[in-house]
């Protein structure tokens, strides 16, 4: 069935608000990029804009995933569907139909489904799988998109992000759904017990899990933070932790409400300058020492540090670092760090933290992008006994410390940066002065990246040509600096293949070219080593301009 025939497919169904919308459509370029092809599973599962079409998010195409979903957990056996799955949603247009329409669909397969009352942060998700003893979850979410997207994440009974063993088995079965507008969906009157309404009894024991991560009882009364959970998920869990463990906050009001519109910052995404504006306001008028900002469903987190009077925003792969090296020094110093200790990043991470790791003894292991792959890593480890968990992230503001949840988890990190911040407050340290040393211990290293942004259908094929281009011309050298290894992870040993490039600099720098998984853009990953902050930033200007102009 062409496009064509889809759109009107749609246009004839019962729902009204859908037929309406798709009348209003008059570019026949618009129809055809809703309806050209069904939204599909990438990084982090399904994510796009809401609107009327297959191409796009509504109650119809989450039906037709969490039909999919349905029929392959069905044929995992009558236990599987009896331990049900557990769903969480977030703050965005939407998410609370999108998640009422998974547990009716669910319920209407005789799943078992376990729907959180109100918003949860995504890491609660991973930890309610696990604390349930689910068969899996779903988190309905578009993490730090902008507020036309909202997504579906699916989880495995370990309260990890499907990995694609699980995801190319589960995507058979969703294609093999014939028609979105046809599923049957019960509400939660007729599906009775099958959907059963959790929350405070999971929220105190996913509390208490996380209060149990930290490792010294630091001094607070002389350290202010300013925190703002960017309209979403993270207000309550870790205002709730922070209070609870002493330290002192002020929060960004404006920014506390879980508003689908995000109407007080111009982009809830920690990585974005444009989300510390309000919070950097709010700290400069309270004499803070700290600003830390979450994402909208709480699995990132981004730090600014007052340091001589200015606050610097710190970097995904600077504010690991930092992490990594406060957890290993101080696990070491109270004999906590075991022989056989493991740390895992992923291949877009900076070298720094591998260096960091092996510095004190640590295994390091690198995963593609996402954290799915660093969740099933511990699993993996747990599974054969031989390797312990200590820290896991990954350079888009990712971080985990305690291994109860299989998940990158920013109520986790906000308590642990908070500790962190006021050990080394109390020796007269700012986090930066921590990072300086870090540099001059283990060496300069310059992180950027890139995304080019491709829309439509167009824009994918462009995408994949800028991909086959690069395989059938690979560069030898950059600046005179030999690439001394080009790594395809389309077919690289001990890995799931991957539409990912990787070019080893002769000097320890690296390249790392991939499609996003969930949004139509291009990624280019820089990691440049030097011997000082200005030789770093010259060879990454000689990097993108070798790459991007390609």
């Amino acid at each position: 069935m062409d496009y064509k025939e889809t759109y009107k497919q749609w246009l004839a169904c019962h729902d009204a608000s859908i037929k309406e919308e798709l009348a209003a459509v008059a570019n026949e370029n618009e129809i055809e990029d809703r309806f050209y092809r069904s939204l599909e599973f990438g990084t982090g599962g399904l994510r796009g804009v809401i609107g009327a079409g297959t191409n796009r998010i509504n109650i119809y195409t989450i039906r037709k995933a969490t039909q999919g979903f349905s029929d392959y957990i069905t044929a995992c056996g009558e236990d599987a569907k009896k331990r049900g799955i557990a769903i969480a949603y977030d703050n965005r247009r939407m998410s609370v139909e999108l998640a009422q329409n998974t547990a009716g669909v669910l319920a209407a397969n005789g799943i078992k489904a376990y729907l959180f009352e109100s918003l949860r942060p995504t890491p609660e998700l991973s930890f309610a799988v696990r604390e349930l003893g689910c068969f899996g979850g779903v988190v309905i979410t578009a993490s730090h998109n902008p507020p036309e997207y909202n997504g579906y994440k699916l989880y495995d009974e370990n309260g990890c992000q499907l990995v694609p063993r699980y995801t190319d088995k589960v995507i058979k079965y969703i294609d093999a759904v014939e028609n979105e507008l046809t599923i049957q969906c019960l509400t939660r009157e007729e599906a009775g017990g099958l959907i059963a309404i959790v929350g405070r009894e999971i929220d105190e024991k996913y509390y208490e899990k996380v209060k149990r991560i930290s490792i010294n009882n630091v001094v607070k009364d002389n350290f202010k933070i300013v925190f703002s959970p960017q309209h979403g998920t993270a207000n309550i869990p870790v205002r709730r932790v922070l209070a609870d463990l002493g330290y002192r906050v002020v929060p960004v009001l404006e920014q506390c409400n879980p508003d689908t519109e995000f109407s007080n910052t111009k982009n809830p995404n920690p990585e974005s300058d444009e989300a510390y504006e309000l919070p950097l306001q709010k700290a400069r008028e309270a004499d803070a020492d700290l600003v830390i900002v979450t994402d909208p469903d709480c699995d990132r987190l981004g730090v600014a540090v007052k340091h001589n009077g200015e606050f610097i925003k710190m970097t995904g792969n600077q504010t690991g670092a930092v992490l990594l090296q406060y957890i290993l020094e101080q696990k070491k110093r109270r004999g906590e760090l075991g022989k056989n200790a493991v740390m895992f990043n992923t291949i877009v991470t900076s070298n720094l933290g591998d260096k960091i790791a092996a510095y004190y003894g640590v295994t390091n292991e690198k995963t593609l992008t996402g954290f799915k792959f660093i969740g099933d890593k511990i699993h993996m480890h747990e599974e054969k006994g031989d390797l312990e968990f200590v820290f896991g992230y990954e350079e888009s503001y990712g971080y985990l410390i305690g291994d109860f949840v299989r998940d990158k988890d920013a109520v986790q990190s906000c308590l642990m940066i908070a500790e962190t911040a006021c050990f080394y407050h109390q020796a007269g340290k700012t986090l930066y002065d921590v990072l300086l040393e870090i540099y001059e211990k283990y060496g300069y290293f310059k992180d950027h990246l890139t995304s080019k942004t491709f829309q439509g259908k167009d824009g994918l094929a462009q995408i994949k040509q800028i991909m086959q281009d690069l395989r059938n011309h690979p560069k030898t050298e950059v600046d005179g600096v030999t690439i001394t290894e080009v790594q395809d992870y389309l077919d690289m040993p001990d890995f799931p293949n991957s539409d990912v490039l990787r070019y080893v600099l002769a000097d320890d720098s690296w390249i790392a070219i991939r499609p996003s998984g969930t949004e139509p853009k291009c990624k280019y990953y820089y990691s440049v080593a030097g011997t000082s902050p200005q030789e770093t930033q010259s060879k990454l200007q000689k990097m993108r301009a070798a790459f991007e102009n390609w």
